[in-house]
Order: C-alpha cells, then structure tokens, then sequence
C-alpha cells in the first residue's frame, strides 16, 4: 500500500522503517531539511537497536524516502500516519500544535479518502479535533483513526513488529479494515524469514485487535502509561519502607510478582523513571481529569514518589561521606533507560543538577550517550569508560543499569577508587560479589548485608512465571 508518515521523530521513524519492510510503499515528511537529508544518508538522530538496518534497507529497495515537501510526501498516500511531538505546556496542558499542523498539511495533500490515523499521544476529543481541521481546511471530510503506539526505547522495532496488541480507535467498521490490512502480516505473525530470525522468539497465535471508539482509543494509551508508572512508583515506596524496616525489596518484588494476578514486570526498584512518555503523560492524564473537577489522587502521588526517588542518590552518600563539598562522584549511565541515548527527563539529569549545587566533582560515563544536554555542560566531565570515570572517585553511582555495568571486575573497581562505597540505583550488581571484593554496597531497598543463597529464588521452574525482573 501506499503509505506517508508525517514526523520523522522516534515513533515516526520505527512506524515508517517496520511498514516499509512489510513491503509498504512509505513516505515520510518532516519539516527539518536538515534531518531528512541526515536519514536519505542513513544516519539516525538516535539509537534504537535494529533501526538503521531497516531504514537503510528500506530506502535502498526503493519503499522507504524521506521528504521535506508534504505534497510529495502524501498524495498518493491510502493512509497517513501522523507521529509528531505532543509536549506539555505545564498544569498538564498538552500542545498540539505540531499535530494540528500535520493535520493540515494532511487536508491540503492527501488524495480522497485516505485515512488520517493519529499515533501522536493525544488527549481525548483530539480525534474529534482532526477531524473538524480537516474539513474547515479542505472543505470535505476525510476519515480518522486513532492508533497509539506502544513503543518502549531500546525495543520499538521489536514492538511494533511483534505486539502485545493493536489498538485502533474508528467511527466506522471500514476504517478499521483499513488498518488490519496495513498491519496483516503482524496481526497473523506473518513475518518475513529474516524478521523472525532477526527477532528471536516471538508469541504465537493472532495478535489481538482491539477496535473502539477514538476517545477510548487515546484513554488507552494514557492509562497504559500510567499505570506502569505507578507500579514503579508503588515498589519505589515499597523500599523506602524496606530500608527504614530492614526488609530487602528485591525479595518482596520476587515473592509478589510470582503472584498471577500480579505479574513480575515494573517491579524493580530504582531512583525513578523517566523518558518522553511517563513523565509527560501521567502529568496529562491527572490534568485532563482536573478539567473536569476530578481528583487522581493515585496519579499525583506517583508522580510524588517518583521526584522524591531521585534525591535517593544525595540522601545516601551524606549517610555514608558526610559532607559532600569537594567530593569526587562518578555517574555510571545518564540515558533514562538502556537501549537508548535518550536524556529526556532522565533521573541523571535531577541526580546530577542537585549533586553539582552542593559542590560535588561529576563524572561520568555512558556507552550510548556522546552530548550532553545544556543544563549538564561543565557540570558533569564524560569519560571514556566505566573505570576512568571511577578513578579517585569517593563513591560511584550506578544511575543506567546498561548490561555491560553488570559485568565490571568489581574487584578493579575498587582499585581505582579513592573511597569504595557504590551506589546501585538499579539494583544492577549482586551485593555479595560487591562486598566480597571490598566495595560498600547500597542498594535501592535493600538492607545492609544480605546474602542471598543460590537458587532461594528459582522463578525458571514450572511454578514460577519465569523471567527476570
């Protein structure tokens, strides 16, 4: 089919890349010249895993160009996809005005009948929105979809071939056969060979497809995403709790994800998310109930324990240095998650803002991220790996739980140190090791020592739901 996708930011371009190796025709327009020349050469404005290789190999079969002139890009276009950015203005207020401008550029271009389908995070009544622009700007109706992306960073590729769901919002039965032949090979899991071997083990049986109306269709989104931040947000106060007691959250985490109607996923304590989507969505969601004199409660006090999480860092190493002035700290991570070089209200931003007020020397090290946003420039000095950023430090702070931290000769580590004391935000390293080879270990909810025997925890078995946590 011939397909355009309007914004070639990360949900833009994991959508057009995926559709064009399903062997759609895909057009994506962007007003930056400057990024649409960038991606006609192959090179990303980001990592994600997998991406490059997609969109080269799109844009060198011929399905997959990229497109300053909205014309070109969309008139010829079955469906258009609109993947712009959806920030806050504050109090929850969401801007649209990207979207509202994409959806112009739509109305003036696209050819009878093409469907406009918002993958844009939106609130609710945004379709209705599109809709009414498109008719005053083109005098005629088109129709309109609601189609949110579940994308995580690190995973989109992965999430958007292989899905947990699809959802589709629509006011008509045909709108929505549109889409499912758009998304036919993924809905029967029809990959092609090289697909499914690049992706690994996927799921078997149809994907569901979940057809509602467009306002329930943009509630789904914002409901997804807040309520995985509260799960964090919950184990989060669930350590606060661990470490004043004694009790050790990671087996509090263990002993209620075996738990079916519980799961074991986002119940990993830490000092707090981050990223374009938690952040900005849970602030949405809360502010699109208070229009309407509504109280979440449950929302406002997630978003509270999770500002609070951050100051974790500062809190433990006065418990553990005393006075920080002076003090040499080394930042292991700054993306808000690994897989991705994303800064966007990352917790090492916060972490490392409040540590440089109180006069604390910052380095840091992190394998995906190269610049530094302007708030961290001459606060924090990059390093070229782990163990240069430890060097002379009085603590290091594990802030990314990047695999390759896991893997440190801890024993190296404390080496290089001037003080051995580590912070684990993630709950990355095995504390026994740690101490083993001489550091002082913290971890998020754990007590002071723990020593957990080998196997105590064995979620592999036939009775566990498996998987890590």
């Amino acid at each position: 089919m011939e397909l355009a996708v309007v914004g070639g930011g990360h949900v833009g371009l994991v959508t057009a890349a995926c559709l064009a190796e399903l062997g759609h025709r895909v057009r994506v327009q962007d007003v930056d010249g400057g990024r649409v020349e960038r991606l006609s050469a192959g090179e990303l404005p980001f990592h994600e895993p997998g991406l490059k290789e997609l969109t080269v190999r799109g844009h060198r079969a011929g399905r997959l160009s990229f497109h300053t002139d909205a014309e070109v890009a969309l008139k010829r276009a079955t469906a258009a996809f609109l993947c712009v950015p959806t920030p806050n203005n504050g109090g929850g207020r969401v801007d649209v005005s990207s979207l509202m401008a994409a959806t112009r550029a739509v109305a003036r271009y696209a050819p009878p009948d093409c469907l406009v389908v918002n993958r844009s995070t939106a609130p609710m009544g945004t379709a209705r929105l599109i809709a009414s622009v498109v008719c005053e700007q083109r005098g005629a109706p088109l129709p309109v979809a609601v189609n949110p992306e579940f994308l995580a960073e690190g995973t989109a590729v992965r999430d958007f071939l292989a899905p947990d769901r699809l959802v589709v919002g629509v006011w008509e039965e045909a709108h929505a056969q549109v889409l499912r032949r758009i998304y036919k090979p993924i809905l029967r899991r029809d990959l092609p060979p090289h697909l499914v071997r690049d992706l690994g083990e996927v799921p078997t049986g149809d994907v569901p497809f979940v057809v509602t109306s467009p306002p329930t269709a943009e509630l789904i989104k914002y409901a997804a995403n807040a309520f995985l931040a509260v799960r964090v947000s919950f184990i989060n106060e669930i350590a606060r709790i661990a470490e004043e007691l004694g009790g050790d959250v990671y087996e509090v985490a263990q002993g209620i994800g075996l738990d079916h109607r519980i799961g074991p996923h986002f119940l990993h304590a830490g000092i707090g998310w981050g990223g374009s989507c938690f952040p900005k969505d849970i602030v949405a969601l809360e502010g699109m109930a208070r229009t309407r004199g509504l109280e979440a409660r449950i929302l406002r006090a997630a978003n509270e324990v999770n500002a609070e999480q951050r100051r974790w860092v500062a809190r433990k190493l006065r418990t553990h240095l005393g006075t920080l002035a002076g003090r040499r700290v080394a930042l292991l991570g700054l993306a808000y998650k690994p897989g991705t070089d994303d800064l966007r209200d990352a917790p090492s931003v916060e972490i490392a803002t409040e540590l440089a007020r109180l006069s604390v020397r910052l380095q840091a090290y992190d394998p995906m991220v190269k610049d530094l946003p302007a708030e961290l420039e001459g606060v924090v000095e990059m390093s070229s790996d782990p163990l240069d950023a430890a060097r002379g430090a009085d603590a290091v702070v594990i802030v990314t739980e990047w695999a390759e931290f896991a893997q440190l000769d801890l024993a190296e580590l404390r080496s290089v140190m001037s003080v051995p004391l580590v912070l684990d935000g993630r709950n990355l390293l095995d504390p026994v090791a740690a101490r083993a080879a001489g550091l002082t270990y913290v971890g998020v909810g754990r007590p002071a020592f723990v020593d957990i025997p080998e196997g105590r925890w064995d979620t592999t078995s036939a009775d566990g739901p498996g998987g890590d946590l």
